[in-house]
């Protein structure tokens, strides 16, 4: 369900309104936002990711929040990547899941594990209550190289499925949701770090992770990938080298 393509000489970036922040409590958000539907999709997101933006749907998106410059924008690096001793755990416990890459394809035994995942995780979220036709269109509506990878056990039991978009530079990773029934495995998890090996495999510097906040605890975990790399005012940095309030850049 690709939107249609077409030239536009001249970028548009419209605000969104103010809406509460899911994140930090007492705060609004708001975002820019441009169109992607064009012929130099591709080329054009290339450029507004390293810029901090991220995608959903035909749309490119950046916070633009009033006061407030908290959402940051992350990738791993993975050449250096510091396996720690619990990762390595995880990736053991795993041996068994195996991956399968392929065009983004909505099917109905995707959405059965997105409705128990949201039910499960998030109940009365505005995902929760997304019927088939808006699943496929998160999915498959997308004017560039988006990929799923599906994730099964040795039984072919679909446990887990990451959306990602491949780009020059990186797998970024759009969304991901597995069976709720299987904490042990921590596939959330998991899935990076898969990630974060086939980059690798296949030669590219980084997993962009989207917007880290690091008063938000739902945003804690992307931490622990490291080397991680924060974008702000000066370009792209190690976090761990980065100032208290590191604002984001405003040029793309």
């Amino acid at each position: 369900m690709n939107r249609p393509l077409r030239e536009q000489p001249h970028r548009f970036f419209l605000g969104t309104r103010a809406l509460p922040c899911p994140y930090i409590p007492g705060r609004v958000e708001r975002k820019v936002v441009t169109d992607l539907a064009t012929i130099q999709a591709a080329e054009l997101y290339e450029r507004l990711s390293r810029a901090g933006f991220r995608r959903s749907h035909g749309l490119a998106y950046r916070p633009a929040c009033p006061g407030c410059s908290a959402c940051v924008p992350v990738r791993v690096v993975v050449d250096g990547f510091e396996w720690s001793r619990n990762f390595r755990k995880l990736a053991n416990r795993n041996a068994d899941l195996t991956a399968h890459e392929m065009t983004a394809h909505a099917t109905m035994e995707q959405f059965r594990l997105f409705t128990r995942y949201q039910r499960s995780r998030h109940a009365g979220g505005e995902m929760s209550s997304m019927g088939f036709r808006d699943y496929q269109a998160m999915v498959e509506d997308s004017p560039i190289d988006t990929r799923i990878i599906e994730y099964r056990d040795s039984a072919g039991d679909l446990v887990a499925l990451m959306l990602a978009d491949m780009q020059q530079d990186a797998l970024s990773a759009v969304y991901s949701f597995y069976d709720p029934t299987q904490d042990r495995r921590s596939l959330g998890t998991w899935m990076v770090l898969w990630m974060v090996e086939r980059c690798e495999e296949i030669g590219l510097p980084y997993v962009y992770l989207g917007y880290w906040i690091e008063q938000s605890p739902k945003m804690a975990y992307k931490a622990r990938f490291r080397p991680l790399e924060g974008l702000g005012a000066d370009g792209w940095r190690r976090i761990g080298s980065m100032p208290p309030e590191y604002p984001l850049t405003a040029s793309a």
